[in-house]
């Protein structure tokens, strides 16, 4: 069988860095094909080269047996390549719609346009509403969106860059029914993801990159995951531990929290009260648009509420702002890294000023001591294992897992007492969950209280002492992490807040 698409020796070069050295596999028609690797590896670039944005420096491509050599995105769709990214690439101001039919050639009427997003949502399970604005959806609705716009275009090569990252895990099946429908009509999909397991259920094939190279081939059905994670990172990889230590005194306490949508199709958060204590994690799982987002913005300040609804150590901080809350310990990370937790056209350096400045001293009579933040961003670069060329790169131009773990390590290294973090590993690879999950241990273990949001159930799980489900804005009780069953977490993710009547 002729390979749909050929790839032999390509090579690309960065300054300072090698993102692709002599990579060379086939892909062949109606096949699920996996591209593993670490944050960094080479992944993002050798798409890109696919899809038209990149032009290899060496090597060659072959699209269904002709010389295949892309020259703009434009060019790969006219081809029959399609990719999803892991980035939205999406207008906030305007409409699902508008959105998709700027990514067409040729769109059709917005009427018919319109009726097309609907039946091709509904029937993949994804529903969305073409005519709502992009800047009203949820990061999950937004996946959608994107998802929807490819399979719109009828491809014969499907890319797709962490699609399931902010989808349930009821999406997900749907999303992998619709992928083998698509396989067994011969489209041929080149898959790429982080979650093992995810790939060992629907990969035909799977292709090993580490530090730009190929370093391997699998059958991911055959090996295990852990496999499959020592082959990207060329070593075994240890699982995030701290020792057992009770809980100190309250930290950080939300009573009674009550807060009107913010848009039209935002989510209030009604009557919402929780604590968490000193050395200890409280993980918050729920679908994406349940209030996660809102709950965040109110926690870090960018929302104030009444002074008493929130306490800090006993002291009222609701009314404090985003700065104000930071000096006091109060750290937040939030879910979309580029635009919310890091500037995409600044500096390393610059987006590490953003938000340490006055925990870290980086300023000295109102003049911003660079050489420091200089050094502080690199401290961030060292200890969480960022690769980057180095401090002074823009932040747009990390691959996702490398942006998140210098997110997730600006936080840190402030060493907050209280630090909520809503998908801290959204995006990267085993290896470095591993490290961010250990890293948010060892500060519970310091004595700060941790609050991790997230749609990662085997996350929370793994790391939080005490989980509670966020649904329609309304939060659960918190429970004994270690005790919940799979069955009683699915309770109380689908609204069932009173699970001592569930339970009995």
């Amino acid at each position: 069988m002729t390979a749909l698409l050929e790839i032999s020796g390509l090579c690309k070069a960065y300054p300072g860095v090698v993102a692709n050295d002599d990579v060379s596999f086939a892909i062949q028609p109606g096949e699920v094909h996996a591209l593993l690797g670490e944050n960094g590896a080479g992944k993002s670039t050798l798409v890109k080269m696919i899809y038209g944005l990149v032009k290899p420096d060496h090597g060659t491509m072959r699209l269904r047996g002709a010389p295949y050599a892309p020259a703009e995105p434009r060019a790969a769709r006219a081809a029959g390549v399609a990719m999803v990214f892991q980035h939205f690439s999406l207008f906030e101001a305007l409409s699902v719609a508008e959105n998709i039919a700027l990514g067409m050639e040729d769109p059709p009427k917005p009427r018919d346009l319109a009726a097309r997003i609907s039946a091709v949502s509904q029937a993949y399970g994804l529903p969305l509403d073409p005519f709502r604005l992009v800047g009203d959806l949820s990061a999950g609705e937004r996946q959608r969106v994107e998802i929807i716009r490819c399979l719109l275009q009828d491809p014969k090569l499907l890319i797709m860059d962490e699609p399931t990252s902010v989808l349930t895990p009821q999406e997900v099946e749907i999303l992998f029914h619709t992928l083998r429908k698509l396989a067994a009509e011969g489209t041929a999909i080149l898959y790429i993801s982080h979650k093992l397991e995810e790939i060992r259920t629907l990969c035909d094939a799977a292709t090993i990159l580490r530090l730009g190279r190929k370093v391997g081939e699998c059958t991911p059905a055959a090996v295990t995951a852990a496999h499959m994670a020592e082959l990207m990172v060329g070593k075994s990889l240890a699982q995030p531990a701290r020792a057992a230590q009770a809980p100190g005194a309250v930290l950080l306490a939300i009573n009674g929290l009550n807060l009107p949508a913010t848009s039209s199709f935002g989510t209030s958060l009604r009557d919402v009260r929780f604590s968490v204590r000193a050395g200890e994690i409280l993980g918050i799982g729920g679908v994406a648009g349940n209030g996660q987002d809102e709950l965040l913005s109110v926690l870090s300040g960018e929302i104030t509420t009444a002074p008493d609804t929130i306490t800090l150590a006993g002291a009222p901080i609701g009314a404090l702002g985003p700065h104000a809350r930071r000096e006091k310990g109060v750290l937040c990370a939030p879910e979309e890294r580029l635009g919310h937790a890091a500037a995409p056209d600044m500096s390393l350096t610059e987006n590490a000023l953003l938000t340490a400045r006055i925990r870290r001293g980086l300023d000295q009579g109102g003049f911003v001591d660079w050489a420091r933040t200089r050094e502080f961003a690199q401290e961030i670069i060292t200890r969480f294992d960022v690769r980057t060329p180095g401090t002074e790169v823009v932040a747009r131009a990390l691959s996702g897992g490398n942006l998140q773990k210098f997110v997730i390590g600006r936080e840190i290294l402030q060493a907050p007492s209280v630090l909520v973090v809503n998908q801290p590993t959204w995006g990267v690879d085993a290896s470095a969950a591993a490290a961010i999950r250990q890293a948010l241990l060892d500060l519970a273990q310091g004595g700060a209280a941790v609050i991790v949001i997230s749609q990662d159930l085997d996350e929370l799980l793994e790391i939080a002492d005490r989980f509670c489900a966020l649904n329609e804005g309304r939060m659960s009780s918190a429970r004994d992490a270690r005790a919940l069953s799979m069955e009683e977490i699915g309770l109380m993710l689908g609204g069932a807040h009173d699970m001592a009547e569930v339970v009995a």
